[in-house]
């Protein structure tokens, strides 16, 4: 889009012009951080006057930007400065409706300045909502502009989290051995977990170290039972105990290391194998794509053979309907995106393909070799000319290996600033796996995914 402005000489009274906005509730987050308005009423995500219903009206001085943009953009254009502006509200504007500015020049006064009539209408039902009158200093020289030097923005917001938390918080809380939560942020990640009632937690660890860390925290813990183990080991071994006794539906990774950890899960006569192999998924929520991403396998398994692969396809899936994903779309990853016999994860990808279409991996579409570019972008896999359903839409992305799959959910996280939800699943229960620099929005998620999930194979929710 090429602006261009108009100098004083070329505007004549009675001329006017006008811009449509859809206002979205992004938006007003947008403005809420340039500026500093974080008055809840404006914000999808908050109940800001108590009534039970979130808002998300649209700030009163975001609704008288956009007379700006058309002073700025259209009449007079580039170049227009503001002198004084008036503005008397009649109505309010929400996320959702599209909205008319519109300006009017009713006088042009000495000294190069321009009065205007201004006013924002919704078109919906052609609603005054804002009018008033603007007073601006007319660009000086002509000015030619293009838009499309204007960087764009996404709205660093997790909302395929924010559902989850929906989702997860009405159902009962998920018992969940919290294996050695014996340092402050392992120990926070399970009382906020509790305290947003997606858990009920069991800690187990040596009963000093757990109030040493609630002291560091500032928090009471005394409300929740604390079952004593002197080491790593013994309490990975009592969490094992605790969900074969059916005392727990969860286990979540405090202060130890993961082998510790799994372990005693993996015991052929007292662990928790069901006849699948352990595997880890990412639930990650990127700013800008439209649906929760899952990347396999980033922390379980270093180099899956084929049969290994079909357990992470599967246990993907399974995942993937329960937060709501009805037919999950899974892209298995390689270098290209044609079977090369040169690159195994290409020839990988091929038999796992063909494995789903003869049922032999159920409840998603897959499809590969797919290259990330044309797993994830439409437009890139049309230009290499893929056609499936799977091309370009991929919910699930399976990568060759444990590196793959470890530096792509690492890229998304600290380049792209998603977050990401880490389960292991397989097991008889699933198992929170958190990272020590995990936010406390992916903590709850990890919590709110495990619950869904859980529930789910037990048939307690859809």
């Amino acid at each position: 889009m090429i602006l261009e402005s108009r100098i004083w000489d070329e505007v004549e009274v009675g001329q006017s012009a006008e811009l449509k906005r859809l206002c979205t509730a992004d938006d007003f987050y947008v403005f809420a951080a340039a500026s500093g308005n974080l008055n809840p009423v404006h914000l999808e995500a908050e109940d800001g006057d108590g009534d039970g219903q979130k808002e998300a009206y649209a700030p009163g001085m975001f609704v008288a930007s956009l007379i700006t943009a058309v002073l700025g953009n259209l009449l007079p254009g580039p170049g227009t400065l503001y002198r004084s502006q008036s503005l008397r509200f009649h109505d309010r504007a929400s996320a959702g409706e599209e909205l008319c500015a519109r300006v009017e020049v009713i006088e042009k006064l000495e000294g190069g300045k321009l009065r205007l009539k201004t006013e924002v209408t919704r078109i919906s039902d052609g609603a005054l909502i804002v009018e008033g009158e603007a007073e601006v200093f007319a660009p000086k020289r002509h000015l030619k502009f293009d838009a499309l030097e204007v960087p764009g923005l996404i709205s660093q917001r997790h909302r395929h989290f924010e559902k989850l938390l929906e989702a997860a918080e009405p159902l009962p809380d998920l018992v969940t051995a919290v294996v050695c939560p014996e340092e402050p942020v392992s120990l926070d990640g399970a009382i906020l977990a509790a305290e947003h009632r997606l858990i009920e937690p069991l800690l187990i660890g040596q009963p000093d170290r757990i109030m040493a860390a609630a002291r560091e925290l500032g928090r009471d813990v005394t409300r929740f039972e604390i079952l004593p183990a002197e080491t790593a080991r013994d309490a990975a071994r009592m969490a094992v105990q605790l969900v074969n006794e059916g005392r727990a539906g969860a286990v979540m990774k405090g202060h130890l290391h993961t082998d510790t950890l799994l372990k005693p899960m993996l015991d052929k006569n007292t662990g928790l194998r069901i006849g699948k192999r352990f595997t880890h998924v990412f639930v990650m929520d990127v700013p800008g794509v439209v649906h929760p991403l899952i990347v396999t396998d980033a922390a379980i398994n270093i180099a899956p053979d084929l049969e290994t692969k079909v357990h992470i396809v599967q246990n993907a899936i399974d995942v993937a309907i329960s937060i709501g994903i009805e037919v999950p779309k899974v892209g298995v990853l390689s270098a290209v995106e044609t079977v090369t016999p040169a690159i195994p994860s290409s020839l990988d990808a091929a038999l796992l393909s063909k494995m789903a279409e003869r049922g032999q991996i159920r409840g998603g579409e897959v499809d590969g070799p797919l290259a990330m570019d044309n797993a994830v972008d439409l437009a890139a896999a049309r230009t290499k000319g893929i056609r499936s359903n799977v091309a370009g839409r991929a919910e699930v992305l399976v990568a060759p290996g444990i590196d793959s799959a470890n530096m792509l959910a690492k890229q998304l996280a600290y380049i792209s600033h998603a977050e990401g939800a880490g389960l292991m699943l397989g097991a008889k229960v699933p198992v929170i796996l958190n990272s020590r620099s995990d936010s406390p929005m992916a903590r709850l998620a990890s919590c709110a995914v495990a619950s869904i999930h859980y529930h789910r194979l037990l048939g307690e929710c859809p």
